[in-house]
């Protein structure tokens, strides 16, 4: 009897045991997994998305493609040996100004440590995704993507006439006269716009410059471009926007063939979001909420943004 409960236990602790181990097996490697793929993989090519309004600050409900996030997979593929080369998948309309800024310095660390950079485009990669993929090693475009819209833009409010009309009298209190000039309180005055303006010029320029500077392009070829419009992925690739046409497969064998891994190179996926988050993401997003995102509302004020 007692033998009988000795082999018993000796079961069932060899049981526990093994159900642990897998377990702690299965948690490390949806851990590798999430962080960009198991250790110790010889000769990977990294893929990263970048997907929907680019924001700042870290990923939340609301979705997008966060720049926090996106830059933390950069680096991470950038600091692991085994990773040759990354695929940037942009699908992307633009979004904040600094949030693209901080993805595209990702990207050129990325490069100077020795990674190489295709960008993938899918059906929309245009502005902040555009500014963000120039400085690549290459690019490529399926026919029909659109991208391109090289400006900056910002939007407004004149919510003045619609409060007189509910009979509502904003007071402001301001430490200058130019506080409250995008509340969209009051119309704004030559000088506020004078300011904007100025804001917009400014970040205009540099988005020329890293065209120009990625592309290998004169900056005035790239200025003559640079009116807002948005190009075919055909179109871009003869003016020299793009450097080949392709979808995802093509930039993937690309990457293998220009980091030495082949056609065929082991493929790390960083994963998106999570079923049961893009669900809740899709139910809590009101629908007021989508629409100032898509209008360039929210986030930042001055965008690198497409609006179809």
């Amino acid at each position: 009897m007692r033998r009988t409960a000795i082999l018993a236990g000796g079961l069932l602790g060899a049981t526990l045991l093994l159900v642990g181990a897998c377990g702690l097996g299965v948690l490390i490697g949806a851990r590798a997994q999430a962080a960009g793929g198991l250790p110790f993989q010889p000769g990977t090519v990294a893929l990263i998305t970048v997907e929907g309004s680019i924001t700042s600050g870290a990923a939340d409900l609301a979705g997008g493609a966060s720049s926090t996030r996106i830059v933390d997979w950069l680096e991470r593929a950038t600091k692991d040996p085994a990773v040759k080369a990354i695929v940037l998948r942009v699908d992307s309309p633009g979004g904040g100004v600094t949030a693209s800024d901080e993805i595209r310095n990702a990207v050129l660390k990325a490069r100077a440590r020795g990674k190489v950079i295709v960008v993938s485009m899918g059906s929309v990669a245009a502005s902040g995704g555009y500014y963000l993929a120039a400085p690549a090693d290459r690019i490529v475009a399926n026919p029909t993507s659109l991208t391109g819209s090289i400006g900056v833009i910002t939007v407004i409010p004149n919510l003045a006439g619609l409060l007189e009309k509910l009979g509502v009298a904003p007071e402001t209190f301001k430490s200058g006269p130019f506080k409250d000039s995008s509340s969209g309180l009051r119309p704004l005055t030559a000088e506020d716009r004078q300011l904007w303006q100025a804001l917009v010029d400014e970040l205009y320029e540099r988005f020329v410059t890293v065209v120009a500077e990625g592309r290998g392009l004169d900056p005035a070829t790239v200025r003559a471009l640079a009116d807002g419009r948005v190009f075919s992925g055909r179109q871009a690739l003869a003016l020299k926007l793009v450097d080949e046409l392709g979808d995802l497969p093509e930039a993937i064998a690309l990457a293998g063939r220009l980091s030495g891994l082949g056609d065929d190179p082991a493929v790390v996926r960083y994963q998106e979001r999570g079923l049961l988050e893009t669900l809740l993401a899709s139910w809590l997003r009101p629908p007021w909420q989508q629409v100032l995102i898509e209008l360039g509302l929210v986030d930042e004020p001055l965008q690198y943004r497409f609006l179809p």
